[in-house]
């Protein structure tokens, strides 16, 4: 099955739901503007209850004098920059980086390439003010064009409905789904959740 990771978890509830549907990866949002953000010692509780083989990805926005101190603290796997950080920033941080690539028009293929070769990019759809989890999802198109040339993870309003085409279409290395599994944001259901997965699972064994 493709890699998944669930993002915008605030407790340990969700986290341990998220694990258990089958995520390899959940994402905690520390950007103060975000109606997901988590405290640092909260998510510090989460990253120390979380199985060894699932990964935390901590989110920031334009806060790269903060990362450094929040990865120790916390003990996050990776980081995930969704502002306007460029790669003189963050390209020889000591931890794996995910970069957020906005999906417009041709613009989105240029501020790809300018990603180092080491960095992954993530596509998610466009917006100024809150910086994912819209549940808007991308134009897969300009997505799959990208995603030929080197992984990248799609994100952008993916829910059960929708997933199954979105990898088939774009063909990512993984997905980051936030919005689509939500009662509320910040808040995830248990049955999008498992419905999520099961689409996901029921993808993979057709596809082999």
């Amino acid at each position: 099955m493709i890699p998944v990771k669930i993002c915008g978890i605030t407790n340990l509830g969700d986290a341990r739901t998220a694990v258990e549907a089958g995520a390899s990866a959940i994402g905690l949002v520390f950007w103060p503007s975000s109606p997901r953000c988590v405290a640092v010692p909260t998510a510090r509780r989460i990253v120390q209850a979380l199985p060894p083989f699932v990964a935390a990805i901590g989110v920031f926005v334009n806060q790269m004098g903060s990362v450094q101190a929040i990865v120790s603290e916390v003990g996050l796997s990776a980081v995930q920059l969704h502002g306007d950080e460029q790669p003189d920033q963050y390209s020889d941080l000591p931890i794996r980086v995910i970069k957020a690539v906005p999906v417009t028009d041709g613009a989105t293929r240029r501020a790809a390439d300018a990603v180092p070769p080491t960095v992954t990019v993530l596509l998610d759809a466009h917006d100024p003010v809150k910086r994912g989890g819209t549940g808007r999802a991308v134009d897969w198109s300009v997505a799959a064009a990208i995603a030929r040339e080197r992984p990248v993870i799609l994100s952008g309003g993916l829910h059960a409905g929708n997933v199954a085409d979105a990898i088939r279409i774009v063909q990512p290395y993984g997905i980051d789904v936030s919005s689509g599994v939500e009662s509320a944001p910040g808040r995830k259901d248990a049955a999008k959740l498992r419905q999520l997965f099961d689409v996901l699972r029921h993808a993979s064994v057709e596809h082999s």
